[in-house]
């Protein structure tokens, strides 16, 4: 019996997949997982033959995404496409529906992306040590937007203000356009952003750039340094893309998906696509991506109880 039991098993994982896979990302769509985790999907399905959708579930600092995946059962057909603000969940929600190490399980890393540091044009500064001088010459005085509570310039704003003593005021939105458009028009003064969506209004003087927060200079902002090079490497900050699915999937099938989506990321195409998105292909083994999941979460646990920030502010 158990060998028949065995055997069925391996015969089930050598099938996976037979059927429709579902990659449940936690973003609106057109933002930059979703638009990743489409390339990776489009090309799971030319180059393996494999039925892959993508299905947007926004909302709870991106917790209700993993919430759904949870709801199906554990064998591979639905994943659960996590990003950076999903290792904060955990601080910042009163209560959150699952652990992210128990009730997941890792598969690989898709992405690395960065943020750079705008300021509207009519700030007085042209660094990051004249921004943090100003704050500190006006505290409570400047204000900080971004795209939503807990999102990513939201929590690297907050890192900004622990790492250089200073006071500015965070204006969340909600959505991603609105908080540039108060930047714009000066009724907020700087933010971290991705790269892609403010290049063009850097290279067109509508923002002014002060850092990456990349461990090198970007070829899209070569001009622009980065944030350790002037003297704030515990500002240097990756943005991240990666699978999981639900705890309980068999060893065989967590590694098939990884193997395919790694064979996805090495393509020229892959990297091609990526890069219009200011993004970089990651890779790597299920263990690997885990252990980025423990880090990023005692990291942003100890950046959101240090900052104090509570859900809605």
């Amino acid at each position: 019996m158990l060998t028949v039991t065995f055997l069925a098993h391996e015969a089930g994982a050598q099938q996976y997949p037979s059927r429709l896979i579902t990659i449940v990302v936690p973003n609106a769509p057109s933002t930059p997982p979703d638009i990743i985790t489409r390339v990776i999907a489009a090309e799971l399905s030319e180059s393996e033959g494999w039925n892959v959708v993508v299905e947007n579930r926004a909302g709870a600092v991106l917790t209700l995404g993993g919430s759904e995946v949870l709801r199906r059962p554990a064998d591979g057909y639905a994943i659960y496409a996590m990003s950076l603000p999903v290792s904060a969940a955990p601080a910042i929600l009163p209560s959150i529906p699952f652990g992210l190490e128990t009730d997941f399980a890792p598969v690989v890393k898709v992405s690395t992306s960065y943020n750079v540091l705008v300021v509207n044009p009519s700030v007085p500064v042209k660094s990051v040590s004249d921004l943090v001088a100003l704050i500190k010459e006006k505290p409570d005085k400047l204000t900080f937007s971004s795209g939503g509570f807990g999102t990513p310039a939201h929590l690297i704003g907050e890192m900004f203000k622990l790492q250089t003593g200073t006071r500015a005021t965070h204006v969340p939105y909600n959505q991603f356009p609105q908080a540039i458009g108060d930047l714009l028009n000066g009724t907020n003064q700087f933010m971290f952003v991705t790269t892609l969506p403010v290049v063009d209004l850097i290279n067109t003087g509508k923002l002014r750039a002060l850092a990456v927060t990349a461990p090198k200079r970007l070829a899209a902002l070569a001009d622009v340094p980065t944030i350790a090079e002037q003297g704030f490497p515990g500002l240097a900050v990756e943005d991240w893309v990666g699978f999981a699915v639900k705890s309980g999937t068999p060893d065989d099938v967590v590694n098939r998906l990884n193997g395919a989506i790694n064979k996805a990321l090495a393509k020229p195409k892959i990297r091609e696509a990526f890069a219009k998105l200011g993004a970089e292909p990651a890779g790597g083994t299920p263990a690997a991506y885990g252990e980025l999941v423990r880090s990023q979460t005692a990291h942003w646990a100890k950046v959101v109880r240090d900052s104090g920030i509570k859900m809605g502010q």
